[in-house]
């Protein structure tokens, strides 16, 4: 094989794999790449743990379904205001605090553990705090990216950050699993504390993201909320993502899937669980193409499209391989949707506004997907699973098809002329 052969090859790769570009390029991205990833392992496996200590003390599903209520309020709330404080401060410095403040946290759980002091109410405030300190952390984070990255390298660094919250989630819980059942929790929480070192020592190295004086100090959510309203394509963005997370969402509904539709138990939710997972970290692993795409717009639309006609196939079948394989085409086309859809608040909105807009984003992706839980429980409740999922995916399609009317520009939107 001659050397032009073997470029030829190497391009070819590139155009389906992702493109490690923003690794190779910035130092100062790539440490905050891995930083995060192993921080990620680290809050799965807490996560787990957290809940695993809830229920060994209450013995109560209930008590355990509270955990997630005590992380999604904080994380609704603060994520708006922590978007608007990391408009007015030094973004690396917030994000260090936040960091810290989430290491210290996991030391306190594991301190409480090694105690004895076992106490729900305990559990449910250092979660609650936890929330808070990564809904400080993620808008500040996620906004430095533009200052590392030049414009036409943020999709695949999206793709790239987008495998690092599917593999913490994959494997950060199964992590926690054997560590809790081998060592105990207060080992989880420990290796989580240790875990924070990686991303405090990223955004040390980071040089100051102080914002524009120029632009003045105030920075409120109202202004964010008004600047996105005022704002058609960034406004579709969130627009789009609502008709997939709210309309078409049946995680709720796995656990009885499962049973009356498979046969099965546990492990066939669990599976049913990992597949949209699986999906969105194989979106990940395949993104070379997406950098190529100036029409984000377009491509959202098109993403959405095919999540909900997933969905409502999946909703279709009683083969359980055949349903896996259609959740997992649902979150591969989550990730491309997300990719594209973070890549233009970072481009298309302006540096003091894009905390803020990161703020909204992670309200969204934490609210969206609890409201889809509770509409796709409530239609299943009143008609059948197969109703829900089939009928919610049929919606979300119909959905995204009215905004594809009604946003014309959205559909024009060009990544080399970005407008917000």
């Amino acid at each position: 094989m001659t050397a032009t052969d073997e470029r030829e090859r190497e391009r070819g790769r590139r155009r389906v794999l992702a493109d490690l570009t923003p690794l190779r390029t910035s130092a100062h991205f790539r440490r905050l790449w891995f930083g995060n990833t192993v921080s990620w392992v680290g809050q799965g496996m807490t996560a787990l743990a957290v809940s695993l200590q809830v229920y060994d003390l209450t013995r109560s599903p209930f008590s355990v379904g509270l955990v997630g209520l005590f992380s999604l309020v904080p994380l609704v709330v603060f994520g708006l205001y922590g978007g608007a404080v990391a408009d007015t401060v030094d973004r690396r410095r917030l994000g260090l605090v936040a960091a810290a403040g989430s290491a210290a946290l996991s030391v306190s759980l594991a301190a409480a553990a090694f105690a004895g002091f076992h106490r729900v109410g305990f559990l449910y405030g250092v979660v609650a705090l936890q929330a808070v300190c990564a809904a400080l952390n993620a808008p500040a984070r996620n906004a430095m990216i533009p200052r590392l990255l030049p414009p036409e390298q943020l999709p695949a660094a999206n793709a790239l950050n987008s495998m690092v919250t599917t593999f913490g989630t994959l494997v950060g819980p199964s992590l926690g699993g054997l560590i809790v059942g081998f060592s105990g929790y207060q080992t989880a929480y420990l290796v989580d504390a240790v875990a924070f070192t990686a991303s405090l020592y990223a955004m040390w190295r980071l040089p100051p993201m102080l914002p524009d004086r120029r632009k003045g100090r105030r920075a409120s959510v109202l202004d964010g909320l008004r600047f996105l309203a005022t704002r058609p394509n960034l406004r579709m963005t969130f627009f789009s993502d609502f008709c997939a997370m709210i309309l078409a969402h049946p995680r709720a509904l796995f656990p009885a899937v499962a049973v009356l539709w498979y046969g099965g138990d546990a492990k066939t939710t669990g599976l049913l669980v990992a597949a949209p997972a699986c999906g969105a970290l194989l979106g990940g692993v395949l993104s070379g193409w997406q950098g190529r795409v100036r029409h984000h717009g377009r491509a959202i639309l098109l993403a959405v499209a095919c999540w909900g006609t997933a969905i409502a196939v999946f909703g279709l079948t009683r083969n359980l391989w055949l349903g896996l394989l259609f959740l997992a085409l649902a979150g591969y086309s989550d990730t491309v949707s997300m990719i594209f859809r973070n890549t233009m608040m970072q481009v298309a909105a302006p540096d003091e506004m894009r905390g803020r807009l990161q703020g909204v984003f992670i309200a969204v992706v934490a609210g969206g997907p609890r409201l889809g839980d509770f509409l796709a429980g409530s239609v299943a409740d009143l008609t059948s699973p197969a109703v829900a999922v089939t009928g919610g995916g049929i919606a979300c399609v119909v959905a995204v098809g009215l905004l594809a009317l009604y946003g014309r520009g959205f559909r024009r939107y060009d990544a080399l002329a970005p407008t917000p």
